[in-house]
């Protein structure tokens, strides 16, 4: 009899360091290094009640933002490698230890701290102006722009972020100044658009698409190789001569060092995560379409991406000497 009490406890204890093995056993938080509103929010918070639906344990968002996501994306890269703290970043976060190369700073954290797990969403960005700005094209802004050199101000989400990237790009190629006028994200970015406080931004179509509906803002030009789906009557730079191409994508990140099984059961469960039909229709209503790749084809993606930007970091050059 005693033998088979100790078994069973032997079983029990066994079941029960097993349970403490299996991933995962606690709520994960999914780091958004942004506030909210803007693409890296709008993407994360339908990705992480999906992700829920997978993995059956709570998916909680924390907005991290600072330095153009610098301070989410650093949170992150230095986490415990559990698998417990997750990053929803941006396109951006190739470009930050680039200017802070450029800058001889110390970088906040290095690319390779980061394991990528999936890409969400790749969206062209679109350059959005307040109504009530006179212009209606590209050639007309640029027209506009060149008449008060200096004096037009544009929003952005930080210094070298995924909004301020694209708009140096563009002024660069065009021959322009203008103000920068850095907030803390792409929400407040749009926000102080709205307000009037700066005549335009650029943005993600899932940040702008419901604006533009409303006619709060009008769109004038795309970054993307051709138009987008959502924003069919915008010309692209690429059709009007520029030869300028970004995109804003949000992807799924893990600290360097987590452990194959665990980054392997993420994998797994984003995969049906994005196959959900209610994830499905929420980014498809807030005109994001889906751009899922797995690790392997995403780490391809984000290297090759990652170089082209810091190309373009180094072409613009210091960003403060273009104000």
């Amino acid at each position: 009899m005693t033998r088979i009490l100790i078994g069973a406890l032997l079983a029990l204890a066994a079941l029960h360091v097993h349970a403490q093995d299996a991933y995962p056993s606690r709520p994960i938080t999914l780091i958004v290094p942004f506030p909210p509103g803007g693409v890296a929010d709008i993407t994360g918070r339908p990705t992480a009640i999906a992700l829920e639906k997978a993995i059956r344990q709570p998916v909680v968002i924390a907005n991290r933002p600072g330095a153009g996501g610098a301070v989410g994306n650093s949170l992150v890269a230095n986490a415990k490698p559990d698998g417990y703290t997750l990053l929803m970043a941006l396109s951006s976060i190739s470009v930050i230890p680039e200017a802070d190369k450029l800058f001889d700073r110390k970088p906040a954290y290095t690319l390779d701290q980061l394991v990528p797990i999936a890409l969400i969403s790749a969206d062209p960005t679109i350059l959005v102006v307040h109504p009530s700005l006179p212009v209606k094209s590209l050639q007309e802004l640029i027209a506009l722009a060149k008449a008060k050199s200096g004096q037009m101000s544009y929003s952005t989400s930080g210094i070298y972020g995924a909004l301020h990237m694209p708009m140096e790009m563009f002024l660069h190629a065009a021959n322009l100044k203008m103000r920068a006028v850095h907030t803390n994200g792409g929400g407040p970015a749009i926000t102080i658009l709205l307000g009037g406080h700066v005549e335009m931004t650029v943005g993600g179509p899932a940040a702008v698409a419901s604006h533009v509906k409303a006619g709060r803002l009008r769109p004038i030009v795309g970054w993307g190789a051709k138009r987008h789906a959502a924003f069919p009557q915008v010309p692209t730079f690429k059709e009007l001569g520029y030869d300028i191409e970004y995109y804003i994508w949000a992807g799924m990140f893990a600290p360097r060092g987590t452990p194959e099984p665990v980054t392997k059961a993420l994998r797994d469960a984003v995969r049906k995560a994005v196959d959900d039909p209610d994830f499905k229709s929420t980014m498809a209503k807030i005109d994001s379409p889906i751009q899922y790749l797995d690790a392997p084809e995403f780490a391809k993606y984000w290297a090759a991406d990652a170089k082209r930007l810091a190309e373009a970091v180094n072409a613009v050059g210091r960003a403060e000497d273009h104000k």
